[in-house]
């Protein structure tokens, strides 16, 4: 008896030095590795950007550093991941964590991701509660208080890294520049209701992840403006037309379920309103967590997924938004108002930049390729996504199939023309390989 409580007293001995010293905290206790953390993090990343209504774009940019952040914070505690030092662009250096000292590496991912997401949202304090009750369940989970505090001081120092790198994108220098209206016959111009200016007209001079440039998968020349019936550019503009005036239910769902139009401006009498919503990133990132949650991903893979598709959604913006500030096409509401019929309305809401290539379709290519690549074909899932936007549930046997729903549902919108959709489809479809054979994060 003597001999098996004395057994009893060692190991329990050498249980508590492990959590002090010798284990990760992620190992004893594995409530701190919950992938939860990182999907509650991203969802109030997201409706702070829709409370500050950030444009498409510039969301895609802000996932883009968070996630990398978080992944960066996390991947020295991880044998089987690497850094994406050296493989993106102009990434060159990042702070590593004291050697001998131990660390809880979700907590630094987290806290990692919160740096970044206040340094680049205006209403940082929705975060304080979020943050106090998100760090103190590590506290719960009987984390030391001296690993807690390390962590959370590494995790602060490598988003502060990340946001210098951010500063170097020339994103602040594309700031307050306006868009010069080209004045010619067939080039695009403000659309009803709110006549807005263009949005993000120099995002093509923001620094890719993977691209070489913004012009590498640039796509054919769109049809040339000829008002001649039997022209190829009068074809789509009358397919959009008729679409328009005889759509079915179903497109009208698909329509509506992929409208992802962060500001929809309502005309009410003589009150204007506006309707805040998730942008298209943010959908195509909530179908990610979906599917990590369905797959039952573990921290670092979610950590990855999140990474992977939001550098495809930054990519595909910057060759989306190249193209449309090149070619300066005409949006299908101006050209059927002014030729064909000028009661003739879109299904959804005309948003403010030129028409061709179309975003959703271009940033759908590319996160279908790589959440294909990530969790393979034939995928089937449920996308209930903006349904508390009053947009419905999608129901989707694999990624490349939402993303060519998403494509055409422009079309039944009646806010693009169908090259504008297959274009920037094939045209994403290349950024997200691109991203897929850049960013290696399997060592």
């Amino acid at each position: 008896m003597k001999k098996l409580r004395l057994l009893f007293l060692v190991g329990l001995v050498v249980s508590i030095n492990a959590c002090k010293t010798g284990k990760k905290p992620e190992e004893y206790n594995p409530v701190v590795s919950n992938p939860d953390f990182l999907h509650s993090a991203f969802y109030k990343l997201t409706d702070v950007m829709i409370f500050d209504i950030f444009s498409p774009p510039v969301a895609s940019r802000i996932y883009s550093y968070a996630n990398l952040a978080a992944y960066e914070a996390y991947v020295p505690g991880d044998k089987n991941y690497q850094s994406m030092v050296g493989q993106i662009k102009d990434l060159k250096d990042i702070p590593q964590p004291e050697t001998g000292k131990e660390y809880c590496y979700p907590l630094a991912s987290l806290k990692s991701f919160m740096t970044v997401a206040r340094g680049l949202t205006f209403s940082v304090d929705k975060y304080d509660q979020f943050e106090k009750d998100l760090y103190k369940k590590f506290e719960d989970a009987g984390v030391p208080s001296d690993v807690i505090d390390r962590s959370m001081k590494y995790g602060e120092e490598v988003g502060k890294s990340i946001m210098a790198y951010a500063k170097t994108d020339k994103y602040p220098q594309t700031r307050g520049l306006r868009y010069t209206l080209q004045n010619k016959p067939g080039t695009w111009v403000p659309t009803p209701p709110a006549y807005a200016d263009a949005v993000e007209p120099n995002w093509g001079k923001i620094r890719p992840i993977a691209l070489d440039s913004a012009n590498q998968f640039m796509p054919p020349r769109p049809p040339a403006y000829d008002l001649n019936k039997t022209s190829p550019f009068m074809k789509e503009v009358m397919e959009v037309y008729n679409i328009g005036k005889n759509l079915s239910e179903e497109e009208q769902r698909i329509a509506w379920f992929w409208d992802d139009n962060a500001f929809v401006m309502n005309v009410v009498g003589h009150v204007m309103f506006a309707n805040k919503k998730m942008t298209p990133g943010g959908h195509w990132l909530a179908i990610t967590q979906t599917i990590c949650k369905d797959k039952k991903a573990n921290f670092a893979q979610t950590l990855e997924a999140y990474m992977l598709v939001s550098f495809a959604l930054r990519d595909a913006f910057i060759a989306c938004w190249e193209e449309k500030y090149r070619s300066h096409k005409i949006r299908p509401e101006t050209v059927i108002n002014a030729s064909i019929d000028p009661k003739w309305t879109p299904y959804l809401q005309t948003p403010p930049f030129p028409e061709y290539t179309s975003g959703h379709s271009t940033i759908s290519g590319a996160s279908a390729e790589v959440l294909t690549h990530l969790f393979g074909d034939n995928v089937a899932f449920t996308d209930s996504t903006e349904h508390r936007f009053g947009h419905g549930v999608g129901q989707f046997k694999s990624f490349r199939e939402a993303a060519s729903q998403a494509s055409v549902s422009r079309v039944y919108g009646g806010i693009h023309f169908r090259s504008a959709c297959d274009e920037g489809l094939k045209a994403g479809t290349k950024v997200g390989q691109l991203v897929i054979e850049k960013a290696k994060t399997k060592r």
